[in-house]
Order: structure tokens, then sequence, then C-alpha cells
């Protein structure tokens, strides 16, 4: 198997600039989100100061298999009782509860990984839970289920809690992760909550969010607890405890055990696995969502996990895949060098799988493409990559703008060119989302290429909604501006006027 070896090895700040190929100067730039300027700063300081940054211990919701089910995750001290366990209620007061007993491991130095999966759900139910910490229940939360045929979705990207440090704050702080009271992570948790609720007010039946990687930002190694305090303030948004989250494995998550501590992914395959975890899927009524760790370059892994997926769930009006590294993006650090590393052998296989949205991350702006198809050519295939080279299958190492390296990734040809809406659309739709919490900004590219149907940097926090359901799908795309949402692009629909597959 071979793994991307130096992903996130150099982590680029506002203020270095480096040089691939001779080509762009590659950097994040001076735009961060500054939560310094917000007038519930000072709470916040205190409240992560105090609770959150040494609070490891919080609950992860996530998609279950399909609709009806619900999983959960959670850290437990190691040296207590081990109960992984879930009670359920439609009443306030747990009356009734249903208790869900799961399994625990070991997680980091200290700690365990409880997880547990809660089934039988129904559409449009409160429901009330409880877990527990070392047989203690905790206080009681909720969430909500709506339509399952029918339904709202909140895809974001990066929200990379800890990327904003080398940033200097508006009151004359330089944000660092180094100590143990990370201020960037608390810069970026601060944002992220602001996100996620600016984002709930205005969506009130979001059914479930989408994360297309890079959670958090310090990459540590194996089962260092280096990153654990930028988990805690991923998790300790105030929705977290009632909205499920299907995350993928970006390059900062994926060099670390803490990832597959904290998430428990349904239909985990064990295939497409660096050391955070691998490729896994999901149903959710008239959708299939199948999330691929493209941190490993063993495409005929993710072809396996595919296959899975679609042989479980044959008959979903949509295919949805998220990745994060953006085979077909417009940002300038990754679009044209290391997010094309699997371009070649992706976009077959999201033709052979009749995929109908790619949803990517990673570099940091917002783009759209066109509906794009492979040219039915051979093309070389790319295996690793470092901070300055891609190297074939057959042991080539090219530069990234060396011509041939460039030119066998025009492996695509453009298949639709509607704006506003598709109906019966052949090809493949390629969403890159910016960062959700503004953590770190990159610059677009200065040419846009001819497969970006539109695209965006306005230096703000961004998230998308998406509506499915047997026949449509839907995505609108906002950024927080000023305390306020405003469209950055038109919004733009895939009908389906028959949902069988070619």
């Amino acid at each position: 198997m071979n793994v991307k070896k130096k992903y996130g090895a150099v982590v680029i700040s506002a203020t270095l600039t480096l040089v691939l190929a001779g080509s762009y100067a590659y950097a994040a730039t001076q735009h961060y989100a500054d939560s310094t300027t917000d007038k519930d700063w000072a709470g916040w300081v205190q409240k992560w100061e105090s609770q959150v940054s040494t609070d490891y211990e919080k609950i992860a919701l996530t998609p279950g298999a399909d609709e009806t089910r619900m999983n959960f995750a959670w850290y437990t001290k190691e040296d207590g009782v081990a109960t992984p366990k879930i009670e359920l209620s439609t009443s306030s007061n747990m009356s009734g509860a249903k208790t869900y007993e799961g399994g625990t491991s070991q997680a980091i130095d200290g700690y365990r990984s409880n997880k547990v999966t809660a089934t039988e759900l129904k559409e449009n139910t409160t429901y009330y839970y409880r877990y527990y910490k070392n047989g203690v229940p905790s206080q009681t939360a909720s969430f909500k289920t709506h339509n399952f045929n029918s339904y709202t979705m909140l895809y974001v990207g990066d929200p990379q809690i800890g990327a904003s440090k080398g940033q200097t704050t508006s009151i004359g702080d330089k944000l660092e992760n180094a100590s143990a009271l990370n201020t960037a992570a608390r810069n970026d948790s601060f944002s992220w909550n602001k996100t996620l609720n600016t984002a709930m007010a205005a969506n009130p039946d979001i059914s479930f969010v989408l994360s297309a990687g890079d959670q958090i930002n310090k990459n540590v190694e194996g089962r260092s607890a280096g990153n654990e305090v930028e988990y805690s303030g991923f998790l300790s948004a105030d929705l977290m405890k009632s909205l499920p989250v299907a995350t993928t494995i970006g390059n900062h998550d994926s060099t670390n055990e803490s990832y597959s501590y904290h998430f428990n992914n349904p239909n985990d395959t064990q295939l497409g696995k660096t050391t955070a975890g691998g490729d896994y899927y999901y149903k959710y009524g008239p959708a299939l969502y199948v999330i691929l760790n493209t941190n490993n370059y063993n495409c005929a892994e993710h072809e396996q996990v595919m296959r899975q997926a679609v042989s479980a769930y044959p008959n979903t009006s949509w295919r949805i895949v998220m990745i994060h590294q953006d085979i077909y993006g417009s940002g300038l650090d990754h679009s044209d060098s290391d997010g094309i590393v699997l371009r070649t052998q992706l976009t077959p296989l999201m033709d052979k799988y009749d995929v109908d949205v790619v949803l990517q991350g990673h570099d940091h702006t917002y783009s759209r493409s066109y509906l794009l198809k492979s040219d039915s050519k051979t093309h070389a295939k790319y295996d690793f990559y470092d901070w300055d080279n891609v190297k074939d299958e057959a042991g080539n190492v090219f530069p990234y703008n060396n011509n041939v390296y460039q030119d066998e990734n025009n492996c695509y040809t453009i298949a639709n060119t509607m704006s506003g809406s598709v109906t019966n659309a052949d090809g493949t739709l390629y969403m890159e989302a910016n960062s959700s919490t503004g953590s770190k900004f990159y610059e677009l590219i200065p040419t846009k290429q001819d497969y970006i149907a539109a695209r965006n940097q306005n230096w703000n926090p961004t998230y998308s909604v998406i509506n499915v359901n047997q026949n449509t799908f839907s995505i609108n795309t906002y950024e927080i501006a000023g305390g306020k949402i405003q469209n950055i692009d038109e919004p733009f629909t895939l009908k389906k006027t028959s949902t069988s597959r070619r």
C-alpha cells in the first residue's frame, strides 16, 4: 500500500512563502477570522481556559449505517470502570429509556474510547440521551431526526482548529499552538461554534453535517495526544451534542490515531487506511454517501469500498462521494499540484460507479465545477508526492509544473456547462469548500481552469446547504461577513426524472 509520506510535514504560515517548481508562490494568506473582535470573546477566553481546553471527553455523533441509526463516540478516563452505554428516550425526563451498549478500546494514554450505535430511530422525532462516563450518566442532551426522504445537510470545509497559528489578533497577541492553552485553537474553536450556530439558525432542519477533512491542524504522529486540545475545541461547539457529523480524513488528521477514537464511523471497511483510519459509507434516505481517505493513494482499495457501498445500496437516487484532496478545485496551494495527484485514477471511478457529486476540501477556497467525465484514455497513475515533486508508478519523478504531469491530468471532458439547473445530467459535479472557520485561507489560482464554473475567495468563513430528495439535489453556498450571511454563488440544482441507474 503506497501512502503519501510527507503530507502536512510543512505547515505554511501566513509569513512563509514556499515556491513549488518555480511556478507559483504557495502560502497561506494573512487573511483569517480574528475572533477577538467579537463581543462574546471575553467570556469565551474564560470558558476555554477553565473548561474546554482540558476536557477531552466530549461526545461526537455520527450518522449510522442508515437513516434509522445513530453512532456515538466519547472518551472516558482509564482509571474508572468502562461503561460504553447510551440511554435513549423520546421523553425529556428519560422515562422509558432504551439502553444501547457498545465497545471500548484504549485511546491516548489515560483514556479509553467508547463507541455505541443506537438503532430503530424514527423520522421527525426528538430523542433525548445520556452517555456514561465510568458508570456515571452525563447530563441529558438531545438530537432531532427530520424527514428521511427529503432533508437538508450542512457541507463544510477545513475547520482546521489551530491553523490560525502565527497570526496577530486585534489586541496584538500572536496566536500559537505550542502551549497547553493553544491560543490558535481557542480562536478557531470560537469561529467554528459561530459558523454552526449561524448556519443552524438559518436552517434549523439540518439533519447532519458533512465535513470534508482537516477537523484539526496539528500534525502529530501515532498515538500522541498533541492535537487533543484541538479536538476538544472542535467538539466543544454548542451544537455538537445534537448534530451528527460525517467527517473525512484530511492530511492534518491523517497521521494520528485520535481521529479514530473520536469518531464512530459506520461501515468502517478497514480499506484506504492511514494512521487515522480509512474509508466508510452509509445510506441516508435517497442518497448513498461514500467517504474516502485520499491520503492513501491505493485507489484499488478505494474502488473496493465504492463497489461494496453500491452493492449494499444499489438503488439510491444519489451517489455522493466525499474526499479531502480537491482533484478538481481552484485554490493556488493545491489544485494544480498535490490536489490532482489522484485525478487520473479517481475520475474514471466516478464514471464507473455513476457518482453524482464529489464534495472536496483542502484548498481553503470555494469552487464549483461544470459536470465532468473521464476522457476514457489511459493515463499515468501517481502514488507519492512531497512538497516539490510527484512520482508515478514507474518510479519517474516530476516537478508539479512539469508538462508531462500537467498534461496527464488533462484526463477529463466537460460533459455539461449549463448554469442554475441540470436535468438527467451525465457527469459528476465537483464542489470545493472554503474554510468553515476562517482559520486559514488561500489565494485562488491566477487563471480559472476550464472545468470551473464558479469560484470565490472573499476571506470569510463559508458553508453550503444541501437539500436532497428522490428527484433533486440542490446546493446553496454562503459566507458569514460581519455577522450576516450572504450567497457567494448562484443556487445549483441537479434533477432526475428517473432514478434508475445507467
